[in-house]
């Protein structure tokens, strides 16, 4: 059976996610931080780890962008999962009587004006979403509430006091496969992800980009992220359609890397089309 390592508790989203993109024949490993996902991989403790890169209303993952550069494993696939917050509280617990929620800081990130709306001003951060629901399970203060997903709910045996709590129906978290080696996908789905630096001179990036534009290759995402220990330098990441065994991709690669001081692949697989909200 595939071992899947995830960030967080039983019930999270990234479980979820770990789910829906392998199937039920899985056993999912929860992992205490991001740091551990990838360690689990990388030691063979699992077969791959799934990791939560970007969503589409609190933005990216920054941490894990961090960690894509500084361990050796290659992104091999991904996933949009729509999240769906519930407002979850202890059995017998009421709405009006809430006077704090507790969630990971993205939930409570994707949630922050329908919480104004209902009159909750104290919030606090917790490591995950489930596991913010496991703490709640453990406590027995009906004015605490937790934001995570119906499944955590279910797992703790815990009472849904309000669904649709994001401030956004289109709501979408974007979770990358990890794996050890890489994989070669069809050329017509393919998706790439690398990372580069470039020497800070006037129209570097402009430079930079054009080797993907004078040759039609559709950017997807760019994420510029500052070096450590070198300031006012930054790493820039880009999504790009297209695989890494196509000539013309494979020569635009080939031009930055003529001027890009480094230039890594951190993986080519196949593109996941974000669905309607």
């Amino acid at each position: 059976m595939k071992i899947i390592a995830f960030q967080g508790e039983h019930g999270a989203y990234s479980e979820s996610a770990a789910i829906e993109y392998f199937g039920s024949q899985i056993e999912t490993l929860p992992c205490e931080s991001f740091e551990a996902v990838f360690e689990a991989v990388e030691h063979g403790i699992a077969h791959q780890g799934i990791i939560p890169i970007e969503n589409s209303l609190a933005g990216s993952v920054h941490q894990n962008y961090d960690l894509l550069l500084s361990h050796s494993l290659h992104i091999v696939g991904e996933y949009h999962l729509r999240i769906q917050h519930c407002l979850i509280g202890l059995p017998g617990a009421k709405i009006k009587d809430l006077q704090k929620v507790i969630s990971h800081p993205q939930a409570l990130a994707q949630c922050r004006e329908t919480l104004k709306r209902m009159g909750i001003s104290h919030i606090e951060p917790v490591y995950d979403t489930a596991g913010a629901v496991r703490l709640l399970s453990h406590q027995s203060d009906p004015t605490v509430a937790a934001i995570a997903s119906r499944r955590a709910a279910e797992v703790y045996n815990m009472k849904i006091l309000a669904e649709g709590l994001e401030d956004h129906t289109a709501n979408f978290t974007r979770f990358l496969i990890l794996d050890r080696e890489p994989i070669d996908p069809p050329h017509f789905q393919a998706k790439t992800s690398i990372v580069f630096t470039l020497i800070n001179r006037p129209g570097a990036l402009f430079r930079a980009l054009a080797v993907f534009a004078l040759r039609e290759i559709d950017l997807a995402k760019i994420e510029s992220r500052p070096m450590i220990g070198r300031p006012g330098e930054y790493l820039f990441y880009v999504d790009f359609l297209g695989s890494t065994a196509n000539n013309v991709v494979e020569r635009a690669l080939e031009n930055l890397h003529e001027f890009a001081p480094m230039l890594r692949i951190l993986g080519c697989y196949p593109s996941h089309p974000l669905p309607a909200p």
